[in-house]
């Protein structure tokens, strides 16, 4: 399996997901705008869970500075209901259980875990300019401490 990598200047793949309150949100929509796109492995667990409060808890300011949080897992939209209710997320949670667009970003792939060579998601996130070009292309990122750094690189800190 080739892991096809996104960097800086390549063109953000288009794509249409279903969200955790059964509509559906289009990159297309974002035009205009900047967007951090992140992926993460799973809804309701202990890392996925951080990664998505500090996004949350930084929504304002984000928002402020004119960026869309999207977040996306291969979570059925049901799942996604429950996590965003759960812990009160209010950016879209997008669902892509066909990995389709992980691999488009590659975001699924080889990875290490304690070690050994697996392939599943990797956690990524990406900001996209407002001509859908990427901006940023990060991956094997931390969930503890990565909105901190995200914020950093983009001069918001």
């Amino acid at each position: 399996m080739t892991d096809t990598k996104l960097a800086p200047g390549d063109a953000a793949p288009d794509f249409t997901l279903p969200t955790a309150d059964g509509g559906e949100v289009s990159l297309d929509a974002y035009h205009g705008k900047r967007v951090i796109l992140y992926f993460y492995p799973a809804a309701m667990t202990p890392g996925c869970t951080k990664q998505a409060c500090d996004f949350r808890d930084n929504l304002g300011r984000l928002t402020a500075e004119g960026f869309a949080v999207l977040g996306v897992s291969k979570d059925k939209p049901a799942k996604l209901a429950k996590f965003a209710e759960h812990d009160s997320l209010t950016f879209p949670l997008l669902s892509d259980p066909e990995l389709e667009i992980h691999k488009a970003y590659g975001a699924y792939g080889t990875k290490k875990l304690y070690g050994k060579e697996v392939v599943g998601v990797i956690r990524s996130t990406f900001v996209i300019d407002a001509d859908g070009k990427i901006e940023q292309a990060l991956y094997n990122v931390k969930a503890t401490g990565h909105v901190a750094s995200l914020k950093k690189k983009l001069g918001l800190s």
